[in-house]
């Protein structure tokens, strides 16, 4: 009973130090100029958002959240977007890995007009580290999520860890 009483409080630390470890990171890339939504909040079924997804297409491939609209990082393109989303008081949620990239993804969205934007808090993989659920490019819900780097995928605890798309061999 001790041993296993000591297991959960060392396993209980290491969550809450990847917690504030993942804190530090957001806080040493983002200036939170674009509000954050958390994983929570977001899977409530009041919450009402377009998601988009700031990756790259081969990690959308592998997973994304649900009905999400893939905009990309590199070549995202606010124009095609402005025609898919018109009203500009729609809310808004971007994602990313972590929530780095959706941040620039954000700005980008504020700054064309959209007045509701806020930016999934861990991105993808805090949204997979809570058991919520993610879609491949098959619309099949899978465990895999593309990790982005070995550096990164530290933050990603729970589900198969990938690193090439599915329609990739």
């Amino acid at each position: 009973m001790k041993n296993s009483l000591l297991i959960l409080f060392l396993l209980s630390n290491v969550f809450v130090f990847s917690q504030d470890e993942l804190s530090e990171l957001l806080k040493k890339h983002n200036t939170h100029s674009v509000p954050y939504i958390s994983a929570q909040e977001l899977a409530m079924p009041a919450t009402k958002a377009i998601i988009i997804d700031a990756r790259e297409i081969e990690e959308f491939e592998v997973s994304h959240l649900k009905n999400a609209i893939y905009v990309g990082h590199t070549n995202f393109n606010i124009e095609d977007l402005q025609q898919k989303i018109v009203n500009k008081n729609q809310a808004i949620v971007v994602y990313c890995s972590l929530g780095i990239r959706s941040e620039k993804i954000g700005e980008k969205l504020k700054k064309a007009g959209y007045r509701n934007v806020r930016n999934l808090y861990g991105g993808i993989f805090e949204w997979k580290n809570n058991n919520f659920e993610v879609y491949n490019i098959f619309n099949k819900q899978t465990d895999s999520i593309h990790a982005y780097s070995e550096s990164w995928s530290g933050y990603l605890k729970n589900g198969i860890k990938v690193y090439a798309s599915p329609l990739k061999k």
